[in-house]
């Protein structure tokens, strides 16, 4: 069973230095009939002008993945993290009992990135952060764990039972995906447009699927996408 949430059907804010499209409820967008999928809270796809960004601001009880599309994101956080995001570099960060840390662009031009949340395993976690780099290659016609509860791979570490792959497909080019049984998925497309099992899909779409034990997406377009294997 796949159920499509289309791109167009998320909330949407603009603040001017700020474009952010919501596939789950998040601040003032409120849809009781899309909270999240399973421990997937948050998806939010930002587009942050130069010379902008989000200033220090609290976090807690969460893992928050953040996963640049273009552009770099300068971070800091109260655990003493700070550094440069870039495109194929993804961050996990522990919100645990609390951190407080600051998203600015880093860079001359507009920043596109995705922010998800994970509701983690269990509360009052020690905050920490991490980030790694995945060259394209890696991720070029297949899925590459970046993030797992077991840091398999050399894969970030997060504390919840999820596995999120990515992808990068060139025209035609196929990436299939076993989903074991009782499992769930999240596909959300990043750019680009293809199919998922036949299904026709677009940048900003994002597909809920359960009781599926195969899943082929293939690019008809350049395509970027993460896969959330959930429990």
């Amino acid at each position: 069973m796949m159920n499509v949430r289309p791109s167009e059907a998320r909330g949407h804010a603009n603040h001017g230095w700020l474009d952010s499209h919501h596939t789950f409820s998040f601040a003032s967008y409120f849809d009781p009939e899309n909270m999240g999928f399973r421990s997937l809270r948050v998806i939010n796809e930002d587009r942050v002008q130069s010379g902008e960004g989000f200033d220090t601001h609290p976090h807690r009880d969460m893992e928050i993945i953040t996963y640049p599309l273009s552009g770099a994101i300068a971070h800091r956080d109260s655990t003493g993290g700070q550094g440069l995001l870039r495109a194929g570099e993804v961050q996990r960060m522990t919100a645990g009992t609390g951190v407080m840390h600051s998203e600015m662009n880093g860079s001359n031009e507009d920043v596109h990135f995705l922010q998800i949340w994970i509701i983690p395993e269990k509360k009052g976690l020690k905050p920490e952060y991490e980030q790694k780099f995945f060259p394209e290659k890696d991720r070029q016609g297949r899925w590459r764990v970046v993030a797992s509860p077991d840091a398999r791979d050399g894969s970030l570490t997060v504390h919840q039972d999820v596995l999120l792959s990515s992808t990068l497909l060139s025209p035609g080019e196929k990436a299939e995906y076993t989903l074991p049984k009782g499992r769930h998925a999240w596909v959300q497309i990043a750019r680009g447009t293809g199919t998922l099992n036949g299904v026709a899909l677009k940048a900003g779409d994002g597909v809920a699927v359960s009781d599926e034990s195969s899943l082929v997406l293939t690019a008809s377009e350049p395509l970027e996408a993460l896969l959330f294997d959930l429990a």
